[in-house]
């Protein structure tokens, strides 16, 4: 039986196990676990350890929030990473770095839909991550640094910078990854000093344009800590158990449209707790950063989905059953500026009011972002490949449409994973299958060669690959919500 395979770190010798041909290293540290002590501290180096260190699971999560959290795992080592090489012998090996999604509340490295042995069967080492999520990661408290979960990300990234040449990758040819909360992460993260070097290109799907503002997350935190008798400070916050946090942040976020209304934007998402410009690790979002010249460009491929919201609608059993006041309520909330909510009609003039719901939270929430990022990062010097997935869904009758989400099993190859059969069904069609290839394909040659096989983005000749049956690259298909949108960059959620 050939030996397991092994590597030294610069913390100490790691083994993994064989699959499909690749050596699998799982739940590695790169920083220690964030709790007692720690609890609501940027993360701290990783211990080094004597002899073989078994790295064969996926480290435990910390504890979810929302109505899509994982399950909760034992252990308190929230912050590990998995690596998946072709060969650790090798060298010069491109690198892509995925950071999971889950609203800034929830998600794990170890969901099979991120699975990366078709991605590293075509040469890549893959490295996912796990990182404080929900009120852990992101909640505003006083006495702890803001946006840690962030900081996790980064200290994960010198983690890749100081050993992933130990499993055959280049620190110098890395690629960031990430879809939805991941790729707002991503997003992040080009403007902010601490990272640079750390990572020469990005790929983010569906950018969120979720952040808050520094009152509003005190406000939000305020509230949390009421709901559980306690004070909004990091020693009175540290003494309430991880899960109890959790499912109070859920809680939170179930009744914030019945009871949060000066909360604004924020109380019709759904979700509480996001990312915060503090100005100190976020100092502004990363439109301004970028589209200003205060963050340099790099090789970006960026994309978003034909139907954003639709996936939501599904899940909170609203698909069918909007009103014209709730139509009337998200223009207001969510169309750009005092004219917008009036352009979307004027856009839209037979449209019914789930098509004009759907359509500006699709665009607030994940569209506009993902185009402002690519015209942003032009703007920066960077490289922008722009793409919108608008092949349909055959699940559940069609009604997803193409959905938030439905590009990540796409891009993995992971079809037949729990998540990848509930957004495309047991049965892919052919069509679904070529989608998947190109997409993968172009995942692969842009994180090896920084091309994505397409055009690049540019803002007078805005070329974007559509995938579909018969995919083609086009102007940006949206041109009238990129109309609307014109000249506003996605805003942090403040106080009304």
């Amino acid at each position: 039986m050939p030996e397991q395979p092994r590597v030294r770190t610069a913390e100490g010798v790691v083994e993994g196990r064989r699959r499909r041909g690749h050596a699998v290293f799982r739940g590695i540290p790169y920083a220690r676990p964030p709790v007692g002590p720690l609890r609501f501290a940027a993360p701290a180096p990783p211990r080094p350890w004597e002899g073989t260190r078994q790295a064969v699971e996926f480290g435990p999560t910390v504890p979810q929030s929302g109505p899509a959290r994982a399950n909760p795992t034992e252990g308190t080592d929230w912050l590990t990473l998995n690596v998946s090489t072709p060969d650790p012998g090798a060298a010069g090996l491109p690198v892509l770095v995925w950071i999971h999604g889950g609203a800034y509340i929830a998600g794990t490295s170890g969901d099979p839909m991120y699975d990366p042995a078709a991605l590293t069967g075509a040469g890549l080492v893959v490295v996912s991550i796990n990182y404080r999520v929900g009120a852990e990661g992101f909640a505003l408290i006083e006495g702890a640094p803001p946006n840690r979960g962030f900081l996790d990300q980064i200290a994960a990234l010198h983690w890749v910078r100081r050993n992933i040449a130990s499993f055959g990758g280049d620190p110098d040819r890395v690629t960031v990854a990430g879809q939805s909360a991941g790729a707002g992460s991503i997003a992040a993260l080009l403007t902010m000093k601490p990272v640079r070097g750390l990572f020469r290109r990005a790929i983010t799907h569906s950018v969120p344009g979720t952040h808050c503002t520094r009152a509003l997350a005190e406000q939000v935190t305020a509230a949390l800590a009421d709901r559980l008798g306690t004070a909004p400070t990091a020693a009175a916050l540290s003494d309430v158990e991880p899960q109890r946090l959790a499912e109070s942040v859920s809680a939170l976020g179930a009744e914030l449209p019945d009871h949060h209304e000066a909360w604004g934007r924020l109380s019709r998402t759904g979700v509480a707790i996001y990312p915060v410009v503090d100005g100190d690790v976020l100092p502004e979002t990363p439109w301004p950063a970028l589209a200003d010249g205060r963050a340099s460009g790099v090789d970006l491929l960026v994309g978003h989905t034909r139907d954003e919201f639709r996936l939501f609608s599904v899940m909170s059993g609203q698909l069918g059953r909007f009103t014209e006041q709730d139509a009337r309520t998200a223009l207001t909330m969510f169309a750009p500026g005092p004219d917008g909510a009036d352009a979307y009609r004027a856009a839209h003039p037979r449209a019914t009011p789930e098509y004009l719901l759907e359509s500006v939270y699709s665009d607030a929430l994940f569209r506009m972002p993902s185009l402002r990022l690519a015209e942003a990062n032009t703007a920066a010097g960077g490289t922008s490949f722009l793409f919108e997935l608008r092949l349909a869904s055959p699940a559940l009758g069609g009604v997803l449409g193409a959905c938030h989400s439905l590009d990540v099993p796409l891009a993995f190859g992971t079809l037949d994973s729990p998540s990848g059969r509930g957004l495309i069904g047991d049965q892919p069609t052919p069509e679904t299958l070529a989608v998947s290839r190109e997409l993968q394909q172009a995942w692969i040659r842009f994180a090896t060669t920084g091309d994505s096989g397409w055009d690049a983005f540019r803002p007078d000749r805005p070329l974007t690959r559509v995938l579909d049956t018969e995919s083609k690259t086009l102007p940006y298909p949206e041109h009238a919500s990129r109309r609307i949108w014109e000249g506003h960059a996605p805003a942090p959620f403040d106080l009304t």
